[in-house]
Parts: structure tokens; C-alpha cells; sequence
């Protein structure tokens, strides 16, 4: 049982769209990336994602409106709900999701982490 510290997490990496973990419980795993750009339209076939803002602005597009989540809030997305990230400057965001949840959901692409570094 060690505590985790995010700023020291997040200072280990300066890419974006590439989640790594940081804890793993009840087969949930909590994961830590930096956001900038636009990503691209996806969902998640059976998986539930929270997205927690630790610096920075995010939008999240849905097909009926664009959510703005700003530091300190977080939002979540329902399986199967179509969803696009949007980052206009870079975003520090925590991760919470089943250890299933592929990065890309149901498109497979340049951007798929089939397998995400322990940090």
C-alpha cells in the first residue's frame, strides 16, 4: 500500500494519447495521459469511462452536444455512447475503467495502446 503522488506520475512523460497506470483495483484500472488535439469519433462497446480533469480544459464531444469539463470535474461517459476528446491546449486527465477499456474503443488505428506502461 504506497500513496500515489499525480504530479510526479504525470512529470514522467510529456506525450499525449497515451494512457499508462497508475492503480489497479477491482478490476478497474486507474490511468494517468495528457491530452492535446482533437482525438476522434468512438465508443466503447462495454465499458463505462471517467475522465477527471487534474489541469487543464477538456470538451467532450457527443453527436448532440459538446460538454466542457474543467479542472476538478469529471465526467462519464456510458458504454456505447459515441464520444470525441477534445484538448484545444495540452490536459492532464485521470483515467478510471474497467482494465477491457482499449484506448480507441471500437476503431483500431495508429493511436490503439494494446498495451499501456505501468508507471
Amino acid at each position: 500500500m504506497e500513496k500515489i503522488n499525480l504530479e510526479e506520475k504525470f512529470a514522467r512523460f510529456s506525450d499525449h494519447w497515451n494512457p499508462r497506470i497508475v492503480g489497479e483495483l477491482n478490476g478497474q484500472q486507474v490511468k494517468v495521459t495528457k491530452l492535446k488535439g482533437e482525438f476522434f469519433w468512438h465508443h466503447h462497446e462495454h465499458e463505462d469511462e471517467l475522465f477527471l480533469i487534474i489541469k487543464g480544459k477538456l470538451k467532450m464531444a457527443f453527436r448532440d452536444k459538446t460538454v466542457e469539463i474543467n479542472e476538478g470535474e469529471f465526467i462519464i461517459v456510458p458504454r456505447g455512447v459515441e464520444h470525441k476528446p477534445i484538448a484545444e491546449e495540452e490536459v492532464e486527465v485521470l483515467l478510471f475503467e474497467p482494465a477491457s477499456t482499449l484506448n480507441t474503443g471500437n476503431i483500431i488505428n495508429e493511436r490503439t495502446k494494446k498495451v499501456l506502461d505501468k508507471i
